[in-house]
């Protein structure tokens, strides 16, 4: 029985492995070039990736349109066949195998097709480019807790909490493909719903985004004119945690669509230029905790829920300034970090001096050639570039504050 088990499987691989040396012989020099261009837009993506402590977005990635996967994915989805598929090969998920054909074969999408036909799971290796088991049967911890009623989806759910490694289940009955990892469990959409909401998401930037600019011209403004309280600095770290919150919303989306979000990156990217950069000097210029770093603080804010984030007060407690409702209308005043670095060619060490010589922005501003010469790293003419560069922002700024 087992013999004629191995003799099935194998011809179930020399088939699909037929079947795409054909498609790939039937391939143009066309489809050859843009296959080059996408593996390079690929490797660009992977530069952009940020960490997930969760996991989920590197999974969303991989099972993202356009990748082997994914085709192979589509292809059992079509066929109506249902699946069981561990992406993994640690210690802690081989353990979990038992029984099955160890195979060993480069992936292909027609042979995970075509092994998606045997009623077991299929072992991946880690990065998915190696098909290790077909038929297997996995057998998880069964004390491990399970929200799920079908076998397939109980043990997927079981296997990812126990090894931590992507398990994919796809449902013969519903049609559905759902990813677990983990603890978390995210089941795949399609393309035209994430499209849609990505491009309700991306209107909701752009209206935050404009608030995030008209509040931090305001906030420059009022620095130069030595007219900033509490509220003034705590609304422009609020809105701009607003953006960066929408833009990771963005990324999930991105994630999922794969080659299709490609037009929703450059304008994610556009509109998110520099706000967190902007948002760690505002935090800089304003922290009273002088052992705080302004990237612990913005870390911390990052990590709060909806409701903390919509209390002022918590902002102002967090920068240093207190809780209570009369310190939002305390005046401060800025280090000067932010718009000295709006100073061409004005080099970082030379705002520090700047900033540990004279204190605050308004004393720069008051400063003589002669007294600005006087600091470390600064000559008579970086001292006119200084005042002449502080004098056009001021007026720049005038002239944003009321168009």
């Amino acid at each position: 029985m087992i013999d004629k088990q191995l003799q099935v499987a194998d011809q179930l691989i020399e088939e699909a492995v037929k079947e795409e040396k054909a498609v790939k012989a039937k391939g143009t020099a066309k489809e050859n070039v843009r296959e080059v261009k996408e593996h390079k837009e690929d490797k660009g993506a992977d530069i952009r990736e940020e960490s997930d402590n969760s996991g989920m977005i590197s999974a969303l990635k991989m099972v993202a349109p356009g990748t082997p996967l994914r085709e192979g994915l589509d292809s059992i989805l079509r066929a109506k066949t249902g699946a069981l598929i561990v992406i993994g090969d640690s210690p802690e998920v081989m353990s979990l195998v038992e029984g099955g054909f160890y195979l060993d074969v480069e992936f292909a999408p027609p042979s995970l097709y075509e092994l998606a036909k045997m009623d077991g799971a299929i072992v991946l290796s880690s990065d998915a480019k190696r098909i290790l088991f077909a038929n297997a049967q996995l057998v998880p911890d069964p004390s491990i807790p399970s929200v799920e009623t079908g076998i397939r989806h109980r043990t997927a759910e079981r296997v990812a909490r126990q090894t931590d490694a992507l398990v994919i289940a796809i449902s013969q009955r519903r049609g559905v493909i759902t990813l677990y990892r983990g603890t978390n469990r995210y089941s795949l959409q399609d393309i035209s719903v994430i499209l849609s909401k990505a491009n309700q998401a991306l209107q909701t930037l752009e209206k935050y985004k404009r608030v995030l600019d008209k509040a931090l011209v305001n906030l420059t403004a009022l620095e130069f004119d030595d007219l900033v309280t509490v509220y003034d600095v705590v609304w422009v770290v609020q809105r701009g945690e607003m953006v960066l919150r929408i833009e990771r919303e963005l990324n999930n989306y991105i994630s999922e669509l794969g080659n299709e979000g490609r037009l929703i990156i450059m304008q994610v990217e556009e509109l998110v230029a520099n706000v967190r950069e902007q948002l760690l000097y505002v935090i800089q210029d304003y922290l009273e905790d002088g052992g705080k770093r302004a990237k612990e603080v913005l870390y911390t804010i990052g990590s709060w829920s909806a409701d903390e984030l919509l209390d002022l007060s918590n902002i102002s407690r967090t920068l240093g300034w207190g809780a209570g409702a009369n310190n939002l209308e305390l005046y401060v005043y800025p280090r000067g970090y932010r718009i000295l670095r709006r100073i061409p060619r004005l080099p970082g060490a030379v705002i520090e001096n700047l900033v540990n010589r004279f204190g605050n922005l308004q004393n720069v501003l008051k400063a003589t050639i002669e007294e600005l010469d006087d600091v470390e790293g600064i000559g008579e003419i970086r001292a006119r570039a200084i005042k002449n560069g502080l004098r056009r922002l001021q007026d720049q700024v005038m002239l944003e504050r009321y168009m």
